[in-house]
Parts: structure tokens; C-alpha cells; sequence
């Protein structure tokens, strides 16, 4: 399985680009840098998009694939629980802010949606997915992906703490989780649904109580000018767990 990290932030900048990943070149999760950092080609490639939730950074590149694909006579499907379906469809593509290409061409539409069952195992270009509820401010779902040759990865997409009952679920080689500030905000980004590096150490002690192993972490949705802070903080961290943690950024590629 090869990870690519397309968007490993929360802001956009001239480094920086909104939470992205790519698994072996044909499934996304989330669409914050898809557009920004494919090929028209590679772009053609993605068979499925798994959205974890509705926020503008996680599907802000939808209606410009959905275009480029259209434009090609390409196609792929997305994968969402049923509120992320309905934001898309009547906020984004509904004929008024860009076309409803979950329509045309009407005999073969570029964008095909499916719903997604929480904790209801599917199928999905040959990748076993599970789809995992987390604590946001809006509903959020996380998703773990096994390969076909038993590869495992976890990425909580948008999160705050209390992952007890998510870990009941998952048995991840690799945990990609956010870390959105330091914690000098630990406070601000617990109330808002998000962790910071000493709630992502209570989330892994949590982990390892369960468990028993800690997998591979990395850290995305970091906030580009607290990153410097958030390193530091996660430096300690893994320091105090003993275990591997690394700050994800763009262009990073992880083989399982």
C-alpha cells in the first residue's frame, strides 16, 4: 500500500495544502489538494473518494474534479455518510455554484455517490473499508483501510478526544491522525472537536490500554503557524510513549 499525502494542513499557502491522501494512485480520502497536486492524468485515475465529513477543507476540490473528469468522459464515485451527500449536492453541485455533475451526462454521470454504514465493512476497489464514527463538531467518520495483501491503515480525519470507542473498531499498522494546534489551544480545539499534542497523547495512551501496541503515527491538519509549536509538543510525546509519531506534509509517501 503507498500513502501519499497531497495536503497535510488546515490552511492553504504557497507550502501548504488542505488534508488530502491518496492510496496506491485510485482512492482518495478527502478532497482538500486533489486538484492542486495531480496531473489531469492522475486526476483520471481515482476510482473512489471516501469523504470523512462535510467541512470546506475536506471537499473543497470536488467540483473542480468533477469538471476536469467531465471534461475527459471520466467518472468516479464517492463515498460518504448521508449528511457529507447532502451538503455536497445542494451547496455545491447545484447548478448555482457549479453543475450537477452527479447528473450529467445523464447516461453516464461523472460523479456517482454511495452512502456509507458506519461500522458496516465495504468492498471498495478491492480495498476491505470500514468506516468509524469519531467526535467532531459536525457528524465525522474516520476510515480504515485494509489492502488486499492485508495492509492496515487508520485515518481519523477530523477528530477531538474520546476515541475509546473508536479504537473498539480499528487495528491499524498506521495511525494518520489530526493534531490541529498546540496546546496552548488545548482548550479551544477540544470544544471544537479537534486534539492537540497532549490530547493526542491521551487518545494513544488510550490506544495502548486497548490494544496493546501503538502503530506508526502521523500527524495532519496542522495548523502552518503553530506548526513549529505542535512539533515540538509531539517531539515530547513520542519521547514519553516511546513510539513513532512524524509530522505529515505535502509530497509525503508512506509504503506499508
Amino acid at each position: 500500500m503507498n500513502i501519499r499525502f497531497l495536503g497535510a494542513h488546515n490552511c492553504e499557502s504557497e507550502r501548504t495544502k488542505l488534508t488530502s491522501l491518496l492510496i496506491d494512485d485510485i482512492l482518495a480520502i478527502d478532497a482538500g489538494a486533489i486538484t492542486s497536486s495531480l496531473s489531469l492524468e492522475a486526476q483520471q485515475k481515482i476510482k473512489a473518494i471516501l469523504l470523512t465529513h462535510q467541512h470546506y477543507d475536506h471537499v473543497r476540490d470536488i467540483p473542480a474534479l468533477a469538471m476536469n473528469l467531465f471534461l475527459h468522459g471520466a467518472s468516479t464515485t464517492i463515498y460518504s455518510i448521508p449528511v457529507v451527500h447532502e451538503i455536497v449536492t445542494t451547496h455545491l453541485l447545484d447548478e448555482e455554484i457549479y453543475p450537477n455533475f452527479h447528473q450529467r451526462p445523464p447516461r453516464n454521470p461523472t460523479l456517482s455517490f454511495n452512502i456509507i454504514e458506519p461500522l458496516k465493512p465495504e468492498l471498495i476497489e478491492g480495498y476491505s473499508v470500514l468506516a468509524v464514527p469519531v467526535s467532531h463538531s459536525v457528524p465525522a467518520v474516520g476510515y480504515q483501510l485494509t489492502s488486499p495483501d492485508g495492509k492496515i491503515v487508520f485515518h481519523t480525519g477530523d477528530t477531538g478526544p474520546g476515541l475509546a470507542s473508536c479504537w473498539q473498531h480499528v487495528s491499524p499498522q498506521l495511525l494518520i491522525i489530526e493534531v490541529t494546534a498546540s496546546d496552548k489551544y488545548k482548550e479551544e480545539v477540544a470544544e471544537s472537536g479537534h486534539l492537540s499534542p497532549s490530547l493526542l497523547k491521551e487518545e494513544l495512551i488510550s490506544f495502548q490500554e486497548l490494544k496493546g501496541y501503538l502503530p506508526r503515527v502521523v500527524a495532519v491538519h496542522m495548523n502552518p503557524a503553530l506548526e513549529k509549536e505542535i512539533a515540538a509538543e509531539i517531539a515530547a510525546v513520542e519521547r514519553e510513549l516511546d513510539c513513532s509519531i512524524s509530522m505529515g506534509y505535502e509530497g509525503m509517501e508512506l509504503k506499508l
